[in-house]
């Protein structure tokens, strides 16, 4: 049956009338949620995107007094490839995140998984092994530096009581970047320790319940189930704790004095540009290393994310 030319008509613009109703209302919903986060977009570009560009133009400059600058092209950059200082200062740093990060991750998983077990008073030694992590870092370098005392320090004492004489830990070059790295690993177990946490408790119980009835030990049940299933986790946390370790400043700043012996052996990427920036006034090439650190960071981070596709398992 045919219909009237008028009903089609009708129906034409009822969908018409729909059709800008819904386009009214996907308007008016992406006003309002633009309108939402701009606050946080606008504090983005301002205190992270703004300076990161302003930070890479400083770093064609030259500075000089009361804050007066001017172009010097690459210069910095051809500075940086006979600067001994700073290829110590990565050498440093490489030691650090090697030892950092494999070893933390290693005892943040152990603790996460003795912790994730039915045992007495798991609340109260979750809550010791974070305790580090709501604390001060200055006050850390503070006790620490404390214990390390070569004269009347807690470790140098327990070692007399048994007849040794204990090094100089933050003074001695040889030993005070890995008395530092001790410092490290034990003030960031705890908050890799609660992420493993909340990833162990995310794998359903079934897998393990059909590993026991298949009669798997507890070391085939971890290296089979638990670490494939965790791999997201670590992948994670393995990205957050390179990035944390290329940045170490505030453990070295607080315990190794500006005169102290060690400071070459311990000095940081970021304690150098520290350096240049705030003692030396020399921003221009503090801009810069902190131009170079940038990019070794995101090639680092982008290989990364091209490895996880072999170890990581999403599913």
């Amino acid at each position: 049956m045919q219909e009237h030319p008028l009903q089609v008509e009708v129906k034409a613009n009822t969908k018409l009338k729909v059709t800008n109703l819904t386009k009214t209302r996907k308007s008016s919903d992406f006003f309002w949620a633009y309108l939402m986060i701009a606050p946080t977009m606008l504090g983005l570009f301002i205190f992270y995107l703004w300076p990161i560009f302003q930070n890479f133009y400083f770093s064609f400059t030259e500075w000089g007094a009361f804050g007066q600058y001017e172009w010097t092209g690459l210069d910095n950059y051809k500075r940086m490839l006979e600067d001994t200082n700073l290829i110590k200062s990565f050498k440093n740093t490489g030691i650090y995140i090697i030892l950092t990060v494999p070893f933390g991750i290693f005892l943040s998983i152990l603790i996460a998984v003795l912790l994730n077990q039915n045992i007495k008073g798991k609340s109260i030694y979750r809550t010791l092994y974070f305790l580090p992590v709501i604390t001060m870092p200055a006050a850390i370098a503070m006790v620490w530096k404390w214990l390390y005392n070569s004269d009347y320090g807690l470790l140098n004492y327990l070692l007399s009581i048994f007849g040794i004489k204990g090094p100089q830990w933050v003074s001695d070059p040889k030993i005070a970047l890995y008395s530092i790295i001790v410092v490290a690993i034990w003030s960031g177990i705890g908050y890799n320790m609660i992420i493993f946490l909340s990833g162990l408790q995310g794998i359903p119980k079934s897998y393990y319940e059909a590993a026991e009835m298949d009669g798997a030990g507890p070391f085939r049940v971890f290296f089979n189930i638990t670490l494939p299933l965790l791999s997201p986790v670590i992948f994670f946390v393995s990205i957050t704790s390179l990035i944390g370790a290329f940045q170490v400043f505030d453990l070295i700043f607080m315990m190794i004095g500006k005169s102290s012996t060690a400071l070459e052996s311990t000095q940081s990427v970021v304690y150098l540009f520290y350096q240049h920036a705030f003692v030396l006034n020399d921003k221009g090439y503090a801009a810069a290393i902190a131009v170079l650190l940038l990019i070794v960071i995101l090639i680092i981070t982008a290989i990364q994310m091209v490895l996880q596709k072999k170890w990581v398992h999403y599913d």
